[in-house]
């Protein structure tokens, strides 16, 4: 019989993440960020949307969702770079001829999964330059309602941590969990909630240990953290928004708009 633990990742080596640090602590701190674009995301699709474009590319507030998306990380001054991560034969950004800002750019590295993509991701920022002590933050493209504070709030918090982290919200209602009786979802109890996170993005580490641990985990890693996790590290928690949400179902789109046009709205009477 096979032992208990042979379905456990195995562990990144310590002393390669000592290494990795230790690099870190003599070059120059440079900051990159990642945006996995390969989902169809058939879950947000809905009456009036245009079916065959996956929901980073249906439009909100005049503009795909992505896009907002990327001019929230455009406006964070200290990365030194974005790359877009998309499917291969996506030829989406090729069509928006002002798309295309200075800071950011695509590649056709998405892959089967999300590990896949961010995977290929990261190693194709190293091959722009990325160094394996440089950090990466990784954020998900349907979380639209992003804004540079909330970025440079996770840096100011990760920067200097030996592991890093995310950013995530702290569950503000009663948490239950269900059973089924006769095929009806009832309560089975109710749990705390003081120490329940709702995981957000962007998750910040370092390329090499991120990478290390995405290969470890493989597909079973649902996020960067979890894979992180996953080595026996502990990432930190940074306080996000409750409105740093993904766009997940068909009445998000409706929401997000709203947000992003009562903030157009503040932007406009501010400089009025």
């Amino acid at each position: 019989m096979a032992a208990m633990n042979d379905s456990l990742p195995p562990a990144i080596d310590p002393s390669a993440i000592a290494a990795n640090l230790t690099a870190a602590a003599a070059a120059p701190v440079r900051l990159w960020a990642f945006v996995p674009c390969a989902g169809v995301g058939a879950r947000a699709i809905a009456t009036g949307q245009r079916a065959d474009l996956p929901k980073q590319y249906q439009p909100v507030a005049g503009q795909p969702l992505v896009l907002h998306t990327l001019a929230a990380l455009a406006g964070v001054a200290r990365l030194s770079g974005t790359l877009v991560g998309v499917s291969a034969g996506d030829r989406f950004f090729e069509t928006l001829a002002t798309a295309a800002a200075p800071g950011w750019s695509v590649a056709a590295c998405g892959g089967p999964t999300r590990a896949d993509t961010v995977l290929g991701g990261l190693a194709q920022l190293a091959a722009q330059g990325a160094a394996e002590a440089d950090w990466v933050l990784v954020h998900d493209a349907a979380r639209c309602l992003l804004t540079p504070d909330m970025v440079d709030r996770l840096i100011d918090a990760c920067l200097d941590d030996p592991v890093g982290g995310l950013l995530a919200h702290q569950l503000p209602d009663t948490l239950k969990s269900a059973q089924l009786v006769d095929g009806v979802a009832r309560v089975a109890a109710t749990l705390p909630r003081s120490d329940k996170w709702l995981a957000q993005t962007p998750q910040m580490f370092r390329l090499g240990p991120l990478r290390a641990a995405l290969q470890a985990m493989g597909a079973a890693a649902t996020d960067e953290a979890s894979a992180i996790e996953a080595q026996g590290l502990q990432p930190r928690l940074v306080a996000g928004s409750a409105q740093n949400f993904k766009v997940t179902y068909p009445e998000d789109f409706a929401l997000a708009a709203a947000v992003i046009e009562s903030r157009q709205r503040a932007h406009h009477a501010g400089n009025g």
